[in-house]
């Protein structure tokens, strides 16, 4: 039987007791559940549960596996057409012990080894670097411009010694004998294949006879290094920017890990941010109140614009200044002024008799019943 028509006939998801659109999680918890229930150790010369397990690791294998599952639902959706590799059908079930996935799960179980470890190696295969994440302080107007600065860490990074390579300088790794480079090797358990990480390179797939003094091998060092970013204009307070690539160096010609900066926005003394509107606060006099006036208001570059105020414009009134917000390419916010009426609190004799004088004919909103 083919393997796209035994995929046609079996329903995997069935036979690990999960829905179609079960997730990954979801599909590997009921694994877990199931093989540790009919695996053969669990269950010595039971000829049923043996089947039973060759028909749940089969499953597994394939919708456990996105690209596979991604196949096999295809095939059960048209039916079979040739051309993709199929499950077990019958065949040796090969488990493989060095990775996070389905054979890493027996080896947890069953005691395979910590993740496939046998022997204290690594795991094989190449690993992604670790993901840095940092902090940086900024300038307002920094933030709302964009700007180019550097970042000082102090973090894992390629060896400054040996270049990454782990071997001493004037030596190179050799390929492992014992596993051709794979970095695996095979356990054959009857019926049941399982691949591990090679003991004698540890699962790297290479010896270093002359490991580097400053690495000791690993091609790693902590070191201090200087990283540029570029920040954004409009970046607000609190935003993560991703650096990709630019965090610990991958291990086996895996890639490096990212770099996320939070960004912490210093308080401005004159502005706000809504957004991309920027917000102040502008005093003005009671006349200029009452009476209207043409009053300048700072920018965030450094210039002024004028606002003309309305006779009769009231404390805590916001009005609009278009386009002298925050400005991205292909949008600019505005700048919002709120207008805070100054009230003297002493006044010379002449003011006095002047405001006297002007109360005389202007009626109370008290009395006269308006409030404004």
């Amino acid at each position: 039987m083919s393997g796209q028509r035994e995929w046609y006939e079996k329903d995997y998801y069935a036979v690990l007791g999960v829905s179609k659109d079960a997730t990954v999680k979801d599909i590997t918890k009921a694994y877990r559940r199931l093989a540790r229930q009919y695996h053969p150790d669990a269950n010595p010369d039971n000829v049923k549960a043996e089947e039973k397990f060759k028909d749940i690791s089969a499953a597994y294998d394939v919708v456990g596996d996105e690209k596979k599952r991604a196949e096999y639902d295809e095939v059960r959706r048209v039916g079979p057409m040739g051309g993709f590799g199929g499950g077990a059908g019958g065949q040796n079930i090969r488990f493989d012990m060095g990775g996070d996935g389905f054979g890493d799960i027996l080896g947890q179980m069953f005691g395979r080894g910590g993740g496939g470890r046998r022997g204290g190696g690594g795991s094989t295969g190449p690993q992604r670097g670790q993901d840095i994440e940092t902090t940086l302080t900024l300038d307002f107007v920094d933030a709302a411009h964009g700007i180019t600065t550097s970042l000082h860490l102090t973090a894992d990074a390629q060896c400054s010694s040996c270049s990454g390579s782990g071997a001493r300088a004037g030596t190179t790794p050799k390929t492992c004998t014992a596993c051709g480079g794979r970095g695996s090797t095979a356990d054959n358990q009857g019926m049941f294949s399982f691949s591990q990480p090679c003991r004698s390179c540890s699962g790297n797939g290479i010896i270093i006879e002359n490991p580097c003094s400053t690495c000791r091998g690993t091609g790693i060092e902590r070191r201090p290094r200087e990283v540029n970013v570029r920040i954004p204009a409009g970046v607000d307070n609190g935003q993560r920017i991703r650096l990709k690539g630019r965090g610990t160096p991958g291990r086996n010609g895996g890639p490096a890990g990212d770099l996320f900066v939070e960004c912490n926005v210093a308080p401005h003394p004159l502005f706000a941010r809504e957004g991309l509107n920027l917000l102040t606060r502008v005093p003005v006099s009671f006349t200029e109140a009452v009476l209207g006036a043409t009053i300048a208001v700072p920018t965030l570059d450094g210039s002024e614009v004028t606002l003309r105020l309305k006779a009769g414009t009231q404390s805590g009134s916001r009005h609009r200044v278009k386009g002298k917000g925050i400005e991205l390419p292909k949008q600019t916010g505005d700048l919002i002024v709120t207008v805070d009426v100054h009230v003297p609190t002493k006044l010379s004799d002449e003011e006095s008799a002047a405001i006297e004088a002007l109360s005389e004919v202007l009626a109370s909103p008290r009395t006269s019943g308006t409030a404004t």
